[in-house]
Parts: structure tokens; sequence; C-alpha cells
């Protein structure tokens, strides 16, 4: 009696049969957004819209700043220097201060996108920012190289968008949020952000690094709050690099 076939392999993300299409991993992207990633976007751009009202900064500011830098800290940065009366040198400064720590993370990510035209690299790099970061990171080892710029691009699409009806909404209802609730939304962010990475404390590494960053953070920041977060981030993150690669080793031989 003849045996029936075995059952084929799953398709890898390197399989072309894997691949979804433009059409339908921009499709995935965008609804992969529009979950907690949006809301949680919408709801700190809340805070930061009522923050430029409190500054007297008009609603065409508020979202050329959402455009033009699309993450959140540094847009704080420049709200506040500007309600100060700083130069716009000063602010610019800052602001390319504040946001230096994405250039890592697009370093890290523009690769993974495989060779895709240089204009939409630089379109890409324009918007990768924290929350998208960690979700490409997170899932482009199940996303094709060919339809990982498409799935990024729906995924940001939908998060800029989110963020600029957040400062919207945000600066048409300042006056009836106060002050402590559109800074309190602003935390939600990075609250969010916490969370996305502990999915990936299986890791080693990651845990470590995640640990150490919790004991080290709120120590360094009050020896020195201009550079403790560095510091926290550079020391903890080489130490969960160097002992997650222990166990590695091991299991290597």
């Amino acid at each position: 009696m003849t045996q029936p076939p075995p059952p084929a392999p799953p398709a890898s993300a390197d399989d072309p049969a894997a691949r979804l299409g433009g059409g339908r991993a921009l499709r995935r992207g965008v609804i992969e957004a529009l979950g907690a990633p949006a809301l949680l976007l919408f709801a700190s751009y809340l805070g930061f819209g009522s923050l430029v009202h409190g500054a007297e900064l008009s609603l065409f500011a508020g979202l050329a700043s959402t455009i033009a830098t699309f993450a959140l800290p540094g847009q704080i940065v420049a709200v506040e220097l500007y309600a100060t009366g700083a130069t716009l040198t000063g602010i610019a400064l800052a602001v390319a201060l504040t946001n230096v720590r994405l250039l890592p993370m697009t370093l890290a990510l523009v690769p993974r996108f495989g060779r895709a035209p240089r204009w939409q690299l630089y379109a890409l790099a324009h918007v990768i920012a924290v929350t998208g970061w960690v979700q490409a990171m997170t899932v482009f080892h199940r996303v094709p190289v060919a339809d990982r710029v498409p799935y990024y691009a729906g995924f940001a699409a939908v998060l800029l968008s989110s963020t600029l009806t957040g400062t919207v909404c945000g600066f048409l209802a300042s006056d009836a949020v106060p002050a402590a609730i559109s800074l309190g939304l602003i935390m939600v962010n990075p609250i969010y952000f916490l969370l996305m990475l502990s999915r990936n404390l299986a890791v080693p590494a990651h845990a470590w690094a995640m640990g150490f960053g919790v004991v080290l953070g709120p120590s360094l920041h009050l020896l020195s709050p201009d550079w403790g977060l560095l510091a926290t981030g550079l020391i903890a993150g080489t130490a969960g690099f160097v002992i997650g690669r222990k166990p590695l080793r091991r299991r290597n031989g």
C-alpha cells in the first residue's frame, strides 16, 4: 500500500512562498498598529497637544513638530525650551541631542528592510521611533524580507496618523484637561514601551539588561540628571550583552 507523502514543512520568512505581497503586507501592518500602539500614542499626544496650547504655540506648530520630529521626548524638550525663551539654535541642539538615541535604532533596523530603493529607506528611517522599532524587531523574523517595507510603512502610517490626531484633540481640549492629567498621558508611552520589551525577557541578554537598567536607572539619575540615563543604558546594555553571551557559548559547545 502506498504511503501518503509527508506534509510539507511550513514556509519560513525567507521562503518566496511565504510572501504576502505588497498590498497584503501593508494591510497587515495597518491592522497590527490599530490596537494598543495607536491608542497609546494617541493618548500620549493628547498630553503633547495640551502642552503646545499651554506654551502659547499654534496648532500648526504642534503638527509640524509631530511630522518633522515624530519622537515625543524631543518634541517636549522643544516646547519647554520655547516656553523659557531659548534661542532657536539652542532648541535645535537640545532636540538633536535628545533624539540621538534613535540613531542606533535606525542603524539596527534599516538593514532589515533588504534591498529597497533608497528613497523608501530614507522615508522609513524618518518614522523609526521607539514603538515602531520594538514592533519591527519583534515580528520581522516572521515577515519575509520583501514584505517588510510595505508592512512597516502601513504600521508607521497608522502611528503617525494617531499622533497627529492626538495633537489636534489635545490642543483643542486643553482648557478642559487639567495639567496633571496631560503630563500623566505623556507617560503612557514609556510604560507601553516597557511592557513591549518585557515580551523578550526569555532572551537572557534582554532580561539582564532590563534588570540592570531598573536597578541602576534611579540611582544614576539622582547622581547626574543630565547623564544618568545615558550611563544607565551604556552600563546595563553592555552588561546584559556580555552576560547573555555566556549561555550561548555553552550551548554552542
